[in-house]
């Protein structure tokens, strides 16, 4: 893709919106309309359907949607949105090898959607980054000024849309055009004519709140109920109403103390961004993997390749150490097993060195990710 990262993050990410034409080099759409209907019904896959009713209401029908849904008799625009595609469709989930400038744990998921003319989900805004790629027809975006919670919404109890959205900027994209969003930014995406899908990359970014409740609530689960407060230092008190600064000091000291370990932190922290989209779907194998198989294919060479609905990160504590967090499970590394960890967590697949059959330790860690659903050996083309 011919597009300068660098200037993009350093201008415009999380700054202000960015249309960019095609940068693609040579842009397929990687998936067909029909094509997603289908998994739009399929068990575990979240999929809504948007029609809009009026010209300031819209109706939502949510998962499980059926082939009944769309052979409704409806002149009324309609959209359909079906999250986590890149999970479920190779081809989906190589877009995001465009977008790994930015770390992977931010990365939440690809959600792709179709439109009928005039179809849309009305304004509103997101709380995270999003990439909206046109994959087949056109779409006019309009973008308005930067929303909070204090921005007022239509009444609905599923949707969340703006009760006055003044547009400032718009764009007609078309197949292989970009819009990039930071969050917050109000905006309304039209499709003008039929055959519309978009293609929106979104990032996670963990509120405050989500971060300071889930640590929490970790920290409390591992503490002695009788690690209590004590003043064994106590002197009489000049006034037995009063909490005295000692006290504060003891009682504050009691709390950070126990939710400052940063390497616990960070060890929580990698189990949450990596932890699974979806519990509906398991990804292991019908029969286990033994180590022996692994051997066998890693001297055979081939192709190590990630689950692309599995999530890969990792912490380094050494030059040699680090741990590695794939769906919310945490393995720690050291030597060559870190090295080939890390390469793990950089590529989406990797050709096999037939040298690691030797490794106990190498086949171990691929054997237990391999009967997790994680990773897979495929023979070389």
């Amino acid at each position: 893709m011919d597009f300068d990262t660098s200037a993009f993050l350093r201008d415009y990410w999380q700054k202000s919106p960015l249309f960019i034409r095609n940068p693609w080099r040579g842009w397929n759409n990687p998936l067909t309309p029909d094509e997603l209907a289908g998994l739009a019904c399929e068990h575990g896959v979240e999929s809504r359907l948007v029609r809009q009713t009026a010209p300031r209401s819209w109706d939502l029908t949510d998962t499980p949607l059926s082939s009944a849904d769309f052979a409704e008799e409806d002149t009324a625009p309609w959209t359909l949105l079906v999250q986590a595609v890149d999970h479920h469709i190779p081809e989906v989930a190589a877009l995001l090898e465009q977008f790994r400038f930015i770390p992977n744990w931010r990365i939440d998921d690809v959600m792709v959607s179709y439109a009928s003319d005039g179809g849309g989900v009305g304004p509103h805004f997101d709380q995270y980054d999003v990439f909206l790629v046109q994959g087949l027809g056109r779409r006019r975006w309009q973008v308005g000024a930067r929303c909070d919670e204090r921005t007022a919404l239509l009444p609905h109890d599923r949707l969340r849309l703006l009760a006055d959205f003044q547009p400032t900027d718009e764009w007609v994209l078309e197949a292989g055009d970009i819009l990039y969003l930071p969050p917050g930014f109000a905006h309304d995406g039209v499709a003008l004519g039929e055959d519309c899908m978009t293609y929106s990359i979104g990032f996670r970014a963990p509120s405050r709140a989500e971060l300071v409740s889930g640590w929490a609530d970790h920290v409390i689960d591992l503490l002695d109920e009788d690690d209590r407060y004590s003043d064994p230092d106590l002197t009489p008190a000049a006034n037995p109403g009063e909490i005295a600064p000692q006290a504060l000091d003891r009682l504050h000291h009691m709390v950070t103390e126990a939710l400052a370990d940063r390497h616990s932190f960070a060890r929580w922290v990698g189990a949450l961004v990596t932890a699974p989209k979806s519990d509906l779907i398991d990804w292991s194998p019908m029969e286990s993997v033994t180590p022996q198989v692994v051997e066998a294919d890693l001297a055979a060479g081939g192709i190590l390749e990630r689950n692309p609905a599995c999530r890969f990160a990792l912490i380094r504590s050494g030059s040699e150490r680090l741990t590695l967090f794939v769906d919310g499970d945490a393995r720690d590394c050291d030597g060559a097993v870190a090295r080939l960890a890390e390469q793990l967590c950089d590529h989406a697949s990797l050709k096999v060195d037939p040298a690691w059959a030797g490794s106990p330790e190498i086949v171990g860690l691929i054997c237990d990710l391999a009967n997790s659903g994680s990773v897979a050996i495929t023979p070389s083309v």
